[in-house]
């Protein structure tokens, strides 16, 4: 049997039943991406579906979408590690696009900055994701406008950030621990469809409170950060070199 070469890119995509998105979502992943699947629990089948459809399948047992997301990285053995949903709301055609800057070495992390489509993103929601990045943009200087799910970096770099939450608080968490570290943040802009299926967190008022409280905590940690240590640290404590970069 010929052994399949070593994929570039991992793709986490944490799962809780998404069965309906899973057959959209795995055929859009690009060749040379190797999709991983984190089931969280599913009680619709999407683990064994996301078999059949040639993902790799991980099992996360505890609960939480940081459980989920950091169980996929620790599963990644590619050089550079792709995050995004499984619910059929980003596009993971766009991954090529979001990885350039880090393949290009000219950023350490690239979000995604959702372009809203009608009835993909619930008013409180945005109001929730806009006031967090005006305080993200106050605490730290960087230019952000969308804690997106979609994002990328290298995975060596990742794991060596000690990533801790395994709630809603982990994308926070990364975003805030890159930039203690003074890794250069960029973002790109990539459309946001309505999901496939119910929204377990933003779709509701009790979700999106949930995640708001999660993401408090890291808040809380990065103006402890800001207060014991300079935003902008030496040269040799992130993974590249360089000032801040800034999406298209």
């Amino acid at each position: 049997m010929r052994e399949e070469p070593l994929a570039r890119v991992d793709v986490v995509l944490p799962c809780l039943d998404e069965r309906g998105a899973l057959p959209w979502v795995l055929s859009r992943i690009p060749a040379g991406y190797r999709p991983i699947v984190v089931d969280n629990g599913s009680c619709d089948g999407s683990a064994e579906l996301a078999l059949e459809l040639g993902a790799f399948v991980v099992r996360e047992d505890r609960h939480g979408f940081g459980a989920a997301a950091h169980a996929g990285l620790l599963a990644a053995t590619a050089d550079y590690v792709a995050f995004c949903d499984c619910d059929g709301s980003l596009d993971p055609a766009m991954l090529p696009a979001l990885l350039a800057p880090v393949m290009e070495g000219t950023a350490d992390l690239v979000l995604c900055r959702r372009r809203p489509q009608r009835g993909s993103w619930p008013v409180h929601a945005r109001v929730a994701n806009a006031v967090l990045a005006w305080w993200l943009r106050r605490l730290t200087g960087e230019s952000v406008s969308d804690l997106g799910p979609m994002r990328a970096a290298r995975r060596a770099e990742l794991v060596s950030l000690g990533l801790e939450d395994r709630r809603s608080g982990y994308a926070l968490e990364m975003f805030v621990k890159a930039s203690l570290r003074g890794w250069r943040i960029a973002e790109i802009p990539v459309a946001y469809a309505p999901r496939t299926g119910r929204s377990k967190v933003t779709g509701t008022l009790r979700g999106t409170v949930t995640a708001v409280l999660d993401m408090y905590v890291q808040l809380i940690a990065l103006s402890r950060g800001l207060r014991s240590r300079p935003l902008l640290s030496s040269p040799q404590s992130g993974p590249a070199r360089g000032g801040r970069a800034t999406g298209n």
